[in-house]
Formats: C-alpha cells, sequence, structure tokens
C-alpha cells in the first residue's frame, strides 16, 4: 500500500477514533468529573488539559510527524514561527471587532459574561492548540496534499468545516444548546470560523496563527458572551 493511501485511512480511522471517543467523553465522563470535582481550575486542568491533550493533540501530533512528507506543510515547518506569519494575526482585529461590536449590541453596552470564570483562560489557550492541531494541523494539511488545483482546494475546505462542525455536536448536546445552536445559526460562525483558520494555515504554511486566532476568539467569547 503506498503511502499516500495509509494516509488516507488514517485520517479516516483517526476520524472514527475521534468522533466516537469524544461522543462518550462529552456524554458520560464529564458530566461525572463536573459533579466529582467541586474545584474548577483542577476541573479545566483535567479536562481541557489532560484529557482533550490525550484524546486529541497527542494523536494528531503523532500522525503529523509520521505522515509528515506526505503533508502539505511538513512537520517542522507546521510547528515553526516565521516571519510570514505576523501579518496573518492582524486578523484578530475582526475578529475582535465582530464579538465586541456583537456584545456591545446585544447588552447596550461591554459587559463581563455572567458565566465567566479565570478557569475558561486557560480553556481558550489549550483549546486553540488541540482543535488547530487536529483540524488543520493534520486534516487538512494532509488534504490539502491531494488538492493539486485551486479547484480541489473548495472540497477539502468544505469537509474539514464540516468536521469541524461536527465535532462540537456532543458539547452542544452536553450543554442543552444544540437547537438554538442549529436554529440560531451559530453553527455557520463555528463553520466560517473553520474556514478562516484553515486558510491560514494553507497560506501561512504554520498552525500558529490559526492557533493564536482560534484562542482569541474563544477568549473573547468567554468574556462578553
Amino acid at each position: 500500500m503506498s503511502r499516500n493511501k495509509k494516509l488516507l485511512r488514517a485520517e479516516i480511522l483517526f476520524c472514527c477514533y475521534l468522533y466516537a471517543v469524544w461522543a462518550v467523553i462529552e456524554g458520560w465522563l464529564y458530566p461525572w468529573l463536573q459533579s466529582a470535582v467541586s474545584n474548577e481550575y483542577a476541573l479545566t486542568l483535567l479536562r481541557d488539559g489532560l484529557i482533550k491533550n490525550l484524546v486529541w493533540t497527542l494523536p494528531a501530533f503523532l500522525l503529523i510527524r509520521h505522515f509528515s512528507k506526505e503533508l502539505l506543510t511538513d512537520y517542522r515547518k507546521l510547528f515553526s514561527f516565521h516571519r510570514g506569519c505576523w501579518k496573518y494575526l492582524a486578523l484578530a482585529v475582526p475578529l475582535a471587532v465582530l464579538v465586541v461590536g456583537g456584545a456591545l449590541f446585544r447588552n447596550h453596552g461591554l459587559v463581563l459574561s455572567s458565566s465567566f470564570h479565570p478557569s475558561k483562560l486557560i480553556i481558550a489557550l489549550l483549546v486553540g492548540i488541540s482543535e488547530e492541531s487536529v483540524f488543520r494541523g493534520f486534516l487538512l494539511n494532509a488534504d490539502m496534499k491531494r488538492a493539486d488545483t485551486e479547484k480541489k482546494q473548495i472540497p477539502a475546505y468544505a469537509v474539514n468545516m464540516v468536521l469541524f462542525l461536527l465535532i462540537h455536536f456532543p458539547i452542544w448536546l452536553r450543554e442543552g444548546v444544540f437547537v438554538s445552536s442549529i436554529t440560531g445559526f451559530g453553527f455557520v460562525t463555528v463553520m466560517l470560523l473553520g474556514l478562516l483558520f484553515g486558510w491560514c494555515l494553507v497560506q501561512c504554511k504554520s498552525i500558529w496563527p490559526s492557533v493564536v486566532l482560534h484562542s482569541f476568539y474563544d477568549l473573547l467569547i468567554f468574556l462578553l458572551v
């Protein structure tokens, strides 16, 4: 079997593993942890630090390293922060305008979210690393290698957007916001963010702009929404 076919098989198996395991964790393990661990910082470090990185980041990292030569951007360049990365961080400005503008419109002023807890600062940092490692660092990075024309890149972006959306379903179901996220078109925001982060990766050939923008956006949401 060729290396490219092995890579495609690895992508499929990884997705099957990730979505199945994550559904169990969100549906059973996390609710149990919330009732068993009373300290918010300890819960965050256990849930979003240890468990999520073991389930998401570590397997993605190992796959990126193993298939480095078959990816659009190899392992070393993917995790390097070069000078070309800086200009993509400027996208934080329109993201901030969108989130802050929405908060001003809804609340008639800037008001800290009533559900905000300082532990969410940790979540914002860790989520950016774990989710970008999986969805852009490995999955999109692999699919874009096979997209040798701009026309073929469109399906790769589309598949990545859908996969990124689907991984949010278990947490939306656990938190009881699945229906409102669909009917309120919150799912569209998730898909557009996935497209933006993916575009940054493809253009910059580094995962760090996507990680920083993702963490920055989540932090604003935690603070203001």
